[in-house]
């Protein structure tokens, strides 16, 4: 290649060749986001710019002298239910979002891809049973899904997280001060008021929408109180689980092969 790109959607056809060529294993990393309010304050593609950041910092820790990682062009549209009645809320089916994912996934297997790591930042429910559907069918490690709502990730990510009172609230809100600042329009996030509403307890109510749950402008938890040195910290958490899930991907496609 004529330089060291490491973005699919950036390559030419004769600089992606190449790289398939070399004696180096595959890995390719893709984030499936929404386009849905995340409050006053931050932009409609919040949950992408959460995953693209997350997977940066994770392929930078994964390249390896017998490793090459991708950053394959990201999906943004799924399933967002939960945000009716709101401008700016535009989704897709799950089974649309399943078979488009499908037919991505398995054309980067056939193209020469070792690996393919879904990463997934929003986290409806719908939408992160049409994801992880994709897993089931490959099921021979070539296929993961990078989640915060896999237990043992959520439990490493902040306090905010974990109570469900997160929805463009002090975390969502710090990972996109650190990752796109610009974004944040933060003279509004600092007038903002404390939502304290767990989107995981109202689910297990039955609520299936943000104005049922009472978020009336569309966020949860403290937005004010966002700082960009934590959104760096969480960031950090989410390259780790993008890291794990890829290295056990890996390793099972390793005992597969044997």
């Amino acid at each position: 290649m004529e330089a060291d790109n490491k973005n699919l959607g950036e390559l030419t056809s004769k600089e992606f060749g190449a790289l398939l060529e070399e004696e180096r294993t595959l890995v390719v990393l893709m984030a499936v986001g929404s386009v849905e309010p995340h409050g006053p304050h931050l932009p409609l593609a919040t949950d992408t710019i959460i995953s693209e950041a997350a997977m940066l910092r994770a392929q930078a820790r994964l390249a390896s002298p017998k490793l090459d990682v991708l950053l394959a062009p990201s999906i943004s549209y799924g399933v967002t239910e939960f945000a009716r009645g709101f401008p700016g809320a535009v989704g897709i089916r799950p089974a649309t979002l399943t078979a488009l994912l499908e037919d991505v996934v398995g054309s980067l297997l056939s193209a020469g891809a070792s690996h393919v790591c879904i990463v997934n930042n929003h986290l409806e429910p719908e939408h992160d049973k049409a994801v992880r559907a994709v897993v089931a069918m490959f099921n021979d490690g070539r296929v993961a899904v990078a989640c915060p709502l896999t237990r043992r990730h959520a439990r490493t990510l902040s306090a905010e997280f974990k109570s469900g009172a997160c929805h463009a609230g002090t975390y969502e809100t710090s990972i996109v001060m650190a990752a796109q600042p610009a974004l944040v329009r933060e003279q509004t996030m600092l007038k903002l008021a404390a939502v304290p509403v767990s989107l995981s307890e109202g689910i297990g109510r039955g609520e299936r929408t943000f104005i049922e749950m009472g978020m009336k402008d569309a966020y949860a938890g403290a937005p004010a109180a966002a700082t960009a040195e934590h959104g760096e910290e969480q960031l950090e958490l989410l390259a780790t689980m993008i890291e794990v899930e890829v290295r056990e991907g890996l390793a099972k496609v390793a005992v597969q092969a044997h």
